[in-house]
């Protein structure tokens, strides 16, 4: 056990595995086999939740399915093992190859079929999300089964509830010391903030079990970055520009304090390191190199642009450097926002879900930086190894079997249909 906690702490990145039954909860090592890239049925594996005490038989998969991805869980029996019980899977495909996703779920529903006996119950779908929606049809006609639609907000609600309530070694925070100190899993929750960003930002204050409200958010979220670095890089995935970002330099692209003062601002409490403005060195560094191009001869703007030679005028950016300084820019607008938010409610405690997030070190700096920075240190930000699962676990556990829960994290949720919200991912 102590091997494994090891390998868990030393790691953001990759989550690992977290096992569950209902006496308790404890993370083991991450399947070294496991792929870190989609494989070829589009699909990315991320974690497993084994339960090795559920004797039922669980015959409904989950979606969430957002404008960027389609997020899976699903039951499966241990493989080659006499122990009772299985696992939780999840999985998550690019929304715009969706009928990958279905693929996947349909073979599922075969070899559900094969262990279980054609007389066994036909798996039926659980959705969430504005895909959930969008590809309903599809979904039926591929499956050939009804689809039960959940509210998203509710789900995603349910999901971050179970987390926190249910699974040690899950909720932890950031700090330069101890990259992920985690918190204790507890019954005394509410309220809180989730802020919850996929492609948009959804920010929700949650006051108790199903009570709860969209307060705000922001239309730049995940989608924002992913689009303008599909622009702006030669980067064809997410994960993609988040290993750019991990190698550039900001600096080389924003405008810093110690750009405009030399040194720290120490009154107001700015390192020199501190973005004064977003991508502010761009145009003063191309200026320079038409200014430069010039003075030296070169050709007027007209024939530059016919002329092969005209790219020598123009400074270049790196990709990397690009990928970092944009990370950080939709970062701390969030952060600086969900701050805003908390203050405006009188809500403590701050949680980060969706998959713009991903374990990934720099976006967890950022975030946690800018709930610190902004709060001089009176509120923390709080993030999971499961972030982009809230909503399709809350789904799942739509459905549940009988007493999974150990602290009433959702046992006693009524089966209720609410007013459709949405969210922008």
């Amino acid at each position: 056990m102590e091997r494994q906690a090891s390998t868990i702490d030393q790691t953001i990145l990759s989550p690992g595995t977290v096992s569950i039954n209902v006496q308790g909860a404890f993370i083991v090592d991450e399947d070294p086999s496991r792929p870190t890239t989609p494989s070829d049925d589009g699909a990315l594996h991320d974690t497993d939740i084994r339960l090795p005490n559920h004797k039922a038989v669980v015959s409904h998969v989950a979606l969430d399915i957002g404008g960027s991805l389609a997020k899976l869980v699903y039951f499966s029996q241990e493989p080659d093992s006499k122990d009772l019980g299985g696992r939780l899977n999840f999985l998550k495909f690019e929304t715009d190859r969706i009928d990958q996703c279905l693929e996947f779920v349909k073979g599922l529903q075969a070899e559900h079929q094969i262990q279980h006996g054609s007389n066994s119950t036909r798996m039926s779908i659980m959705a969430t999300g504005g895909g959930a929606y969008k590809f309903y049809e599809e979904m039926k006609k591929v499956l050939g089964v009804e689809v039960l639609r959940e509210d998203e907000m509710d789900c995603l609600i349910m999901g971050l509830d179970f987390f926190i309530t249910e699974i040690p070694r899950e909720v932890f925070t950031y700090s330069d010391a101890n990259p992920m100190h985690f918190q204790e899993a507890h019954a005394d929750i509410y309220p809180y903030l989730l802020v919850n960003i996929g492609s948009g930002v959804s920010m929700i204050k949650v006051s108790g079990r199903r009570k709860f409200e969209r307060i705000g958010g922001t239309s730049l979220g995940g989608g924002t970055l992913w689009g303008l670095l599909s622009l702006l890089t030669g980067a064809r995935t997410f994960d993609d520009m988040l290993r750019m970002a991990e190698t550039g330099d900001n600096g080389a692209v924003d405008m810093l304090v110690g750009d405009i003062y030399g040194a720290d601002y120490s009154k107001i409490g700015l390192k020199s390191t501190a973005i004064a403005s977003s991508f502010g060195k761009v145009f003063k560094m191309k200026r320079q190199g038409e200014n430069q191009a010039e003075d030296h001869g070169g050709l007027s703007h007209e024939s530059r642009e016919d002329d092969n030679d005209a790219s020598t005028s123009q400074p270049a950016f790196k990709p990397e450097d690009i990928s970092r300084s944009l990370l950080y820019a939709v970062s701390n607008n969030i952060g600086q926002i969900a701050y805003l938010q908390s203050e405006k409610h009188n809500l403590e405690h701050i949680y980060f879900g969706g998959s713009f997030i991903r374990g990934h070190s720099q976006t967890i700096q950022t975030l946690s930086y800018a709930i610190n920075f902004w709060s001089k240190g009176e509120k923390k930000a709080y993030f999971l190894r499961h972030e982009g699962y809230l909503g399709s676990v809350g789904a799942f556990l739509k459905r549940q079997p009988r007493n999974w829960g150990r602290r009433n994290s959702f046992e006693e949720y009524p089966v209720v249909r609410p007013t459709i919200q949405h969210r922008e991912d």
